[in-house]
């Protein structure tokens, strides 16, 4: 019976271990989950989600603290087109976290680094491009490339010495996206050097619309995989969403997919950057509590544990400190949905907003509980204490299980020891 072990993932000159932990923001994908990735011969995935509240947090930088104050004038003002990122201190703050990460680096795997295009910072265009060349100036392995179609992308690196040297890649959920994606960068002629297809089960954002249900992973691999055999591009292509076990990797490998992008049993281990409390929360999701809501500010829909504290609650937008999801113009609809809210109800010390989420201050924060569709099943992965908590495992343990377990099993933990 085939392992995933028995296959290796191939990217230009390099064989890695055919799994890929996928890139949890903010912080959730730590530095130490990706570097556990990379130490047993995978791809890890940090991401640059907020990378200032990450290097603040980490590395006690002040970073936020300083754009409020910068900006202390302009909170109660409904209009946030002032609110700007300063470029240097953002390229100071992705250099740090990438530096701080790759210096630990062991192994033969990677290091790959997340970066949404839905980030739009009042200024899409320049902080985006600050963000990944600083990346590769620092020293990352990879740059994923992932909420959005990234048509413009690879031109904002093209210049960068390490364009053709680092590893570059995308996020799909659909054929056509790719062709776009493929279409619009033929003149650099640089094809990515792995494609992500992230079906509809997968955690945080969505490429797909509330009908996500009618959608299929392995239909969508399928036709990807079947246009880049007509194209004759030889271009690896990576599942992602709702594989569970080691034996879900392998159907997709035996398909012809070249690895797997995983992410939502990482979210349980001692190296995962969420807080022990909100792990537990996790282990205790019944499949009823998952849901895909529409109350993120990007207009994608997004699923997540519908007990999240973050939903409905109707803080003060802080873009003063935070504001990485105001569009070019300085709006985020989540400003729009809570001056609505305020206005409806005047009287009111705080509003409820259901239909929006301040998403900066709520992941900051651990208040969006973001999860993929099998988050019910993580409590069949572990063992539970005598307090009714579940045991938290290490991620060694999880990459090892999809590595080389058979049968669509899960191995257990060993149970821990008390210490006296």
């Amino acid at each position: 019976m085939k392992r995933l072990d028995d296959f290796r993932m191939r990217m230009g000159r390099d064989e890695l271990v055919p799994i890929m932990i996928g890139g949890m923001g903010v912080d959730i994908s730590s530095s130490d989950l990706a570097l556990e990735a990379a130490r047993l011969g995978g791809v890890g995935h940090i991401s640059d989600a907020m990378i200032k509240t990450v290097t603040d947090r980490r590395y006690k930088t002040k970073y936020v603290k300083a754009k409020q104050a910068l900006y202390q004038y302009n909170v109660a003002s409904a209009d946030k087109s002032a609110v700007k990122f300063n470029l240097g201190h953002l390229a100071e703050a992705t250099k740090l976290h990438v530096e701080g990460t790759m210096s630990r680096k062991t192994g033969s795997g990677m290091v790959f680094i997340n970066c949404m295009e839905k980030l739009t910072m009042n200024a899409p265009k320049e902080t985006l491009s600050v963000r990944m060349n600083s990346a590769l100036d620092a020293g990352i392995d990879g740059i994923t490339l992932a909420a959005g179609l990234h048509l413009g992308s690879f031109a904002l690196i093209e210049q960068n010495p390490r364009f053709r040297d680092a590893k570059l890649g995308i996020i799909v959920s659909s054929l056509r996206a790719l062709q776009l994606f493929l279409k619009k960068n033929s003149r650099l002629n640089r094809l990515p050097d792995y494609v992500v297809v992230e079906g509809p089960l997968a955690g945080g954002h969505l490429g797909f619309g509330m009908d996500w249900a009618q959608y299929d992973l392995a239909t969508i691999v399928a036709e990807i995989l079947q246009h880049l055999r007509q194209e004759s591009l030889d271009i690896p292509v990576i599942a992602a969403g709702g594989i569970f076990t080691g034996s879900d990797a392998v159907r997709f490998m035996d398909m012809g997919a070249s690895g797997v992008q995983v992410a939502t049993r990482f979210t349980v281990t001692r190296e995962c950057g969420l807080p022990d409390p909100v792990k537990q929360e996790y282990f205790k999701a019944t499949e009823d509590d998952i849901e895909v809501n529409q109350i993120s500010p990007t207009g994608y829909p997004m699923r997540m544990i519908k007990g999240s504290p973050g939903i409905g609650d109707g803080i003060r937008p802080n873009c003063e400190a935070y504001g990485y999801l105001l569009d070019a113009n300085g709006q985020c609809a989540y400003i729009t949905a809570y001056n609505r809210e305020v206005a409806a109800h005047p009287e009111a010390r705080r509003v409820s907003v259901m239909d929006k989420t301040c998403l900066c201050t709520h992941m900051r924060n651990f208040d969006i509980w973001t999860c993929g569709q099998l988050t019910w099943r993580l409590k069949d992965t572990s063992l539970r204490n005598a307090d009714g908590t579940f045991q938290l495992l290490s991620a060694a343990h999880v990459f090892e299980d999809y590595q080389f377990s058979i049968d669509n099993q899960v191995r257990l933990p060993l149970p821990e020891v008390a210490s006296t």
